[in-house]
């Protein structure tokens, strides 16, 4: 798989850190998936393994899933529907801008762990962290076909 080459245990670990980092200051789960090829559209994709690692379950409702096809150069960004009450489409243009500069210049770590940092800003308004926090879904990268 193109996709577990593409990216060194370090660097799934310094983008498990970054989840885990942007996580520290909001309830909300935030996931990455990363597989190589892609045969549909993007956000229809994106849905399914959102569904498939059950980010839909959270108390709040409040999931964000940054999916990558990397041979197909496609991603999409998706957040719950407890999210998007707080944030308009111009958040989720922003967070596709980031990721679209740094995988232009082939820094797909960089690229991912820039997303997540920018991703919690206003999640960590919206939902902020509890001291009563549960972290509800795994902060692993996940890897598919």
């Amino acid at each position: 798989m193109k996709a577990l080459r593409l990216f060194t245990p370090a660097d799934v670990s310094e983008m498990e850190q970054a989840i885990r980092a942007a996580e520290s200051s909001t309830s909300a789960e935030i996931r990455v998936h990363i597989e190589d090829k892609l045969a549909v559209d993007a956000r229809d994709r994106a849905a399914f393994i959102f569904e498939k690692l059950g980010m839909h379950a959270t108390d709040a409702r409040n999931g964000v899933l940054v999916y990558i096809a990397v041979e197909s150069r496609k991603f999409a960004i998706i957040g719950d529907v407890g999210i998007h009450q707080f944030v308009q489409d111009a958040y989720w243009e922003s967070c596709a801008e980031i990721l679209t500069e740094h995988f232009k210049r082939a820094e797909f770590k960089a690229g991912i762990v820039s997303v997540i940092a920018h991703i919690a800003q206003p999640l960590s308004i919206h939902f902020p962290r509890k001291n009563n926090d549960q972290n509800e879904l795994s902060d692993t990268i996940s890897f598919g076909q």
